[in-house]
């Protein structure tokens, strides 16, 4: 009897574990796109149209390499809606009563499968090169879970930019030389795909469904296959790479893409293989086509970053994206929907957002998830925003990101601080705040830059817990030697910014 073989669409891979374990004699694939799926979250139609596309061209692929695919479309009239739902249809159509499928990348599909009336055989997701099982035995018995350790493990067993025992370069991380401001010009450009029949089809759809959603589905230049992802792959080592390092961090108002890869979408939902990219990263360092910081500091994003907080989010469990230690409860505001607002780094990163299901780490850390930090905003709130405007946006690694890294709702198990900064560290990375409506160098007054303000009363309102944290103690010492009048007029204006925030005024 034939069994079902489950692909998702963040599973687009041929070397998939449930495709491996299948027999493709007897065996039938089954891959839907389903309302629970595309639902569950307000999600940005770019990132619905890369998924729905990449999943019909991955099909068509399967098909071509000889499986039975049955395969549901988001607007057929005997689509089920749900993943379990197609599951069971498709089993009474096959007489299948078993399914094999790879552990999804979200608790909440995993429960899903597991409550499913079908027997469903979970087998891990082996693209990823930390297995849980590895990832537990590096965290067992350790007091801080730092990913700096866990990268040099992960190093090791790769075998990356390692000479012997040694890493290449003589030290394991580059990041201090990876730090430079924005630049006056920038001479690359991401590659782009003009759409082809299959992917105006699904635009199409998803404009039809979706015309409401956050964020612009036109014009669309996202690879949809493999094929079209190996060569974003080269363009980015050829073009960008080379200059990655130095400004991987700058922000600039009319560059929105300077010389970062855009490849995570495309790993994410398995066009690209983490250890393929990271292989011919370190090929171009040892051919001597990049430096050592570029290739070291985009190695480390994939190895040892990527691979860490999906050690976390499993580590930790199905309760860990809705922490909130620090006990913040403000309501997202509004200008992360409609960018309106006069603060222009948020402006601009909520803009590019809207237009790209896309920005990059400071932006998303240093920007938004600083502001969020700063001003209190439910952490909660703020995860499911960054899960809902972003291409590359799938729990297992926006949640770590998001409740740990940018919003200290985890208490610390991954970072050693909050991330927070004022508006100097955005000037010192950009160029937003010259033409900013705000000050960046006043500290109080009407056009005080709210960052400014909110650093100051975020600091005051977690003295408890922060004031004994050594990487804060100073800052601390900093704001008690102020004159206590201006540290009254810092939070009472800091304040009253929130109180307007929250009333709805423009900010």
């Amino acid at each position: 009897m034939s069994r079902l073989i489950l692909v998702l669409g963040d599973q687009l891979s041929q070397g998939l574990a449930a495709l491996k374990a299948a027999d493709k004699a007897r065996d039938v694939v089954v891959m839907a796109e389903v309302a629970d799926e595309t639902g569950y979250v307000p999600h940005h139609p770019k990132k619905i149209a890369l998924i729905l596309a990449g999943m019909r061209k991955f099909a068509a692929r399967l098909r071509e390499d000889g499986w039975e695919v049955r395969y549901t479309e988001l607007d057929d009239t005997q689509n089920a809606g749900s993943i379990c739902g197609e599951l069971l249809r498709r089993a009474e159509e096959t007489g299948a009563t078993e399914v094999i499928a790879t552990e999804p990348g979200e608790w909440r599909l995993i429960n899903a499968l597991r409550h499913c009336p079908l027997k469903v055989h979970l087998l891990e997701d082996d693209r990823f090169i930390a297995s849980h099982a590895m990832f537990d035995q590096w965290a067992k018995g350790r007091k801080a879970l730092r990913m700096e350790y866990f990268y040099r493990e992960m190093r090791r067993k790769t075998g990356l930019l390692m000479e012997g025992d040694d890493p290449a370069g003589g030290q394991w991380n580059f990041d201090h030389d990876n730090r430079k401001p924005a630049p006056d010009a920038v001479t690359h450009r991401p590659i782009w795909f003009e759409p082809d029949a299959v992917t105006e089809d699904v635009l199409d759809l998803v404009e039809a469904k979706f015309s409401n959603s956050f964020g612009k589905l036109r014009p669309f230049g996202f690879a949809t296959d493999r094929a079209q992802a190996q060569q974003a792959l080269a363009h980015f080592i050829d073009h960008a790479l080379p200059r990655f390092g130095d400004y991987q961090d700058a922000m600039l108002d009319e560059n929105r893409f300077l010389y970062h890869s855009l490849l995570s979408g495309y790993m994410n939902i398995g066009l690209l293989d983490p250890l393929e990219i990271c292989q011919a990263v370190e090929k171009a360092y040892e051919n001597g086509d990049v430096p050592i910081n570029a290739a070291e500091g985009f190695i480390r994003q994939i190895i040892g970053w990527r691979e860490y907080v999906r050690g976390i989010y499993f580590r930790e469990g199905p309760e860990y994206p809705g922490r909130n230690v620090l006990k913040h409860k403000r309501k997202l505001p509004w200008f992360y929907w409609s960018a309106e607002t006069d603060m222009r780094c948020v402006a601009k990163a909520v803009e590019q957002t809207r237009d790209e299901a896309y920005a990059h780490h400071i932006q998303r850390l240093m920007v938004t998830g600083n502001f969020g930090l700063l001003a209190g905003v439910d952490p909660h709130a703020l995860h499911e925003w960054y899960l809902s405007v972003y291409i590359d946006a799938f729990e297992w690694v926006e949640a770590p990101n998001t409740v740990g890294m940018s919003q200290f709702a985890d208490g610390g198990i991954i970072a050693s601080k909050p991330y927070v900064s004022s508006g100097n560290y955005i000037n010192k990375m950009s160029d937003h705040c010259k033409p900013c409506a705000y000050s960046v160098t006043a500290k109080t007054g009407e056009n005080a830059c709210p960052f400014n303000l909110l650093y100051w009363h975020f600091m005051d309102r977690h003295r408890d817990r922060f004031e004994g944290n050594p990487r804060m103690a100073q800052m601390y010492r900093t704001f008690d030697r102020m004159d206590p009048d201006k540290r009254e007029t810092i939070l009472r204006e800091a304040q009253d910014f929130l109180d307007r925030m929250e009333a709805g005024e423009r900010v």
